[in-house]
């Protein structure tokens, strides 16, 4: 059974989503183009890495869908789409579901069991 959301999006932009992801540097970069576009020299800022280092993390975050670049004269702004990150957020919150539920039941396994624990405890100073 496949997660609620996963046959909607593309299985592909799903791994190019998680892809993008893993890298700390894409994070931060999406991080940045939360609040706002910026450009490749804005962005580049605060990492100490060439503008054209910054710029192949953008083709790839831009492959995955995660941002758009546009053209405002010599300037090419990045900024954030949040649906490929919205389509990831919800494949795993099947999943945070599914151990929420696991977790539920071991908790109520755990509570049967001590208080079956407890009737059978022998009273203090007691025989069997």
């Amino acid at each position: 059974m496949q997660p609620s959301g996963y046959a909607r999006s593309a299985p592909g932009r799903l791994d190019a989503t998680f892809a993008a992801l893993a890298d700390p540097t894409r994070r931060a970069i999406l991080a940045r183009l939360a609040s706002g576009e910026a450009s490749v020299t804005e962005l580049a800022e605060p990492f100490a890495m060439t503008q054209p280092a910054i710029s192949k993390h953008l083709k790839v975050l831009e492959r995955a869908g995660l941002i758009a670049r546009d053209r405002d004269a010599q300037r090419r702004p990045s900024r954030l789409v949040a649906k490929p990150l919205a389509e990831a957020s919800e494949w795993l919150e099947h999943y945070r579901r599914f151990w929420e539920t696991s977790f539920k039941r071991l908790d109520d396994l755990l509570d049967q069991l001590k208080a079956g624990a407890r009737k059978t405890k022998q009273p203090p100073g007691g025989k069997r």
